[in-house]
């Protein structure tokens, strides 16, 4: 099997651009990340630029309860269809950049080290052949939520408005794409201690079925990302300053600092 490609976007002196990394630098394209990118022939050292979020995602796709493991630990049933809700695209932030606290929200801040899945083609009641093909790459995912929003009132279950501040959503550093996940392992760390560490297999409705399932769901579009779900380490993040590092090997590290 090739190696994984790495694809990224950037700022460079002001003007946002898009590569693949290689190393310590940035192989630079043109034209459109998901349908026949030329390559420019020049690069940039990583040093010289800013890393974005590698897509700009038309809508953002999170899931719940998509781990067995966590359904065992909570003690609910495991779901017959995709569990979702949608994050608000602008709670995307880069890898690097600072999370705070919104100034609206003093209760808890959840971390959630997850696989996120960025599709690169238009994909509608696809089968999962289908699936497969509109699967761009993989990246990696802090699906932060303010847990204390979500039963505030016990009538409505606000999982959208808990996880869709500014901010609330980091993704990257990279997307990276031919990479077979079933094999590899989400690993959140906070403040050098390690709070999550589960295995992408243990997923109830794995990438491809995933895709597939929502597609019945809504048309899904290049760039659209998917969050897809977390498991067993759930838990909160204290500040007042707080460093959470999410690693998936093979696509890569999300490192953001948190000020609550």
């Amino acid at each position: 099997m090739a190696e994984p490609i790495h694809w990224v976007r950037f700022t460079h002196e002001g003007k946002d651009g898009f590569g693949v990394l290689q190393g310590t630098s940035i192989q630079v394209y043109e034209g459109d990340m998901f349908e026949h990118p030329h390559n420019t022939g020049a690069t940039l050292p990583l040093s010289a630029v800013t890393l974005r979020a590698p897509s700009s995602p038309g809508k953002i796709v999170a899931l719940w309860n998509n781990f067995h493991a966590l359904a065992a630990k909570l003690d609910v049933s495991l779901p017959e269809d995709p569990l979702w809700l949608l994050k608000a695209g602008t709670s995307v932030t880069d890898p690097g950049a600072t999370v705070r606290r919104p100034p609206a929200y003093d209760g808890r801040i959840v971390y959630e080290g997850e696989l996120g899945i960025v599709i690169g083609k238009r994909c509608l009641m696809a089968d999962e052949a289908e699936a497969a093909s509109a699967i761009f790459g993989y990246t990696v995912v802090h699906d932060v939520t303010a847990g204390d929003l979500l039963r505030k009132d016990p009538n409505f279950a606000q999982w959208a408005r808990a996880k869709s501040f500014d901010g609330f959503c980091p993704f990257g550093p990279a997307i990276a794409t031919g990479v077979n996940v079933s094999g590899l392992s989400v690993r959140l760390v906070l403040d050098g201690v390690e709070r999550q560490n589960y295995p992408i297999s243990d997923m109830v409705f794995a990438p491809v079925k995933l895709v597939s399932l929502l597609s019945r769901d809504m048309t899904l579009m290049p760039g659209d990302l998917i969050c897809c779900g977390t498991s067993v380490g759930v838990g909160s993040i204290k500040g007042p300053v707080s460093t959470v590092d999410v690693t998936i090997d093979g696509i890569g590290t999300l490192t953001n600092l948190f000020e609550l």
